[in-house]
């Protein structure tokens, strides 16, 4: 992996933020705040950027478990920002109750409600307040791949730590000094009990994160594990579609 200085890097970020959030004219950012490193980071950059008073997190608790709730509020309070609580619980049962009846629903469907309800809900809230962005928590490692839901976690505007892999996101959550108790926690996107990221791949974010930054550097692979690294390839190409604006046809 590179070397990278990571309070540099942090500063760096920051700026990129105050920048983009001044030409999109915008005076506050929403973040969905999950209780995981990627929305903590997120929160902590923005605040950094923008001032605290001018970032606005939210926990959207979707059958969620309660232990998520409490590490967002742990991050908000170390942060010095206002956390708001909202459940979306009955809106998915009660979609799901309106199209089960014609409809044949699948476990992945059902799950990536979930993050596109959300997603319905940081809109929502931005455009109520005026003038505010919605801001991402995706990383390099995990948009590489496509694991985020399309128009769900990846329906934002814009990626403060989309260019990090996942160990760099790690460094720079230790310069934010985010808890180390967050930093640790396994990764997980919510999306059922128990569900953690690291298991539904298949692949470690250390394995992914050397595999995938190789890919993008145009680095040797042979003396990676051949079965891992072409899993990656695979998913990078699926994943394709989720990174790029929508074609359209084009007369000639």
């Amino acid at each position: 992996m590179r070397k990278l200085d990571y309070v540099q890097l942090t500063r760096n970020i920051e700026g990129w933020i105050r920048q983009y959030a001044k030409s999109a004219g915008a005076k506050g950012i929403i973040v969905g705040l999950s209780g995981g490193i990627d929305s903590a980071t997120t929160s902590a950059l923005c605040a950094n950027a923008l001032g605290k008073e001018n970032v606005f997190t939210f926990s959207l608790a979707c059958e969620s478990i309660s232990q998520d709730f409490e590490d967002a509020q742990l991050v908000a309070n170390h942060l010095g920002i206002k956390l708001s609580k909202f459940d979306l619980t009955s809106i998915y049962k009660e979609f799901l109750n309106i199209f089960n009846i014609q409809v044949k629903t699948n476990k992945m469907a059902m799950a990536n409600l979930k993050p596109r309800l959300r997603m319905i809900a940081c809109y929502f809230i931005a455009q109520s307040k005026g003038n505010c962005l919605v801001g991402g928590t995706g990383n390099r490692t995990e948009l590489a791949i496509g694991y985020f839901t399309k128009y769900g976690d990846g329906g934002v505007d814009f990626e403060p730590i989309g260019a990090l892999y996942k160990c760099e996101v790690r460094e720079v959550a230790r310069v934010l000094k985010i808890p180390e108790k967050i930093i640790k926690k396994a990764p997980s996107a919510g999306l059922w009990e128990g569900q953690t990221d690291e298991d539904e791949i298949g692949l470690t974010y250390d394995v992914l994160d050397e595999i995938i930054y190789r890919i993008d550097k145009n680095l040797e692979l042979d003396d990676l594990n051949k079965e891992d690294v072409d899993k990656v390839k695979k998913m990078m190409e699926v994943a394709t579609h989720k990174l790029i604006i929508p074609p359209c046809f084009e007369i000639k």
